[in-house]
């Protein structure tokens, strides 16, 4: 999705420090990889604590719904000016298999439509191959007033600065 080119996006380092400094994402021990404008990558390295089954190893199918719905907004919030308010307001989720014990799960999403209340974003969970997903997933995120870029990251959490 290209931005109009009269609006201010957001700052990206600025967007990736905050959602490393939110609770859930570190304590499932999300990464950002990478981040432009509309489009984010993020990793979770696999951990013993995640086991939904603890049979087979596999990652709860609640810690994928979670990486889903955290990149899908972090891929909605930055293609949007920075003073807009984003909200999850629908995410459908299809788990097309289990994630495979002890390797690293990624998670990619794009926004592809904005209109001027709801922002359109699908995504993939994956390991190696986006090719062989985990899961893919559609959301749509509703624009408010008030953005998420604004709050401070360093007011939340100051000892977990980097």
């Amino acid at each position: 999705m290209t931005p109009d080119s009269t609006e201010t996006l957001p700052d990206l380092d600025r967007l990736i420090a905050i959602f490393e400094t939110i609770p859930h994402c570190m304590d499932l021990g999300m990464k950002v990889v990478e981040l432009r404008h509309g489009v984010g990558f993020l990793s979770l390295d696999y951990n013993e604590r995640l086991i939904g089954n603890p049979k087979t190893g596999h990652i709860h199918g609640g810690v994928i719904t979670s990486v889903l719905d955290t990149i899908c907004g972090l891929a909605a919030i930055s293609a949007v000016p920075e003073t807009t308010g984003v909200a999850t307001l629908d995410l459908r989720i299809d788990y097309l298999r289990p994630a495979t014990p002890g390797e690293t799960i990624r998670a990619t999403a794009e926004c592809y439509k904005r209109t001027p209340n709801v922002v359109f974003v699908r995504g993939l969970a994956y390991h190696d191959h986006v090719g062989d997903p985990i899961a893919n997933c559609v959301g749509t995120f509703m624009l408010g007033p008030t953005g998420f870029a604004l709050a401070d990251a360093s007011k939340r959490h100051p000892e977990k600065r980097r």
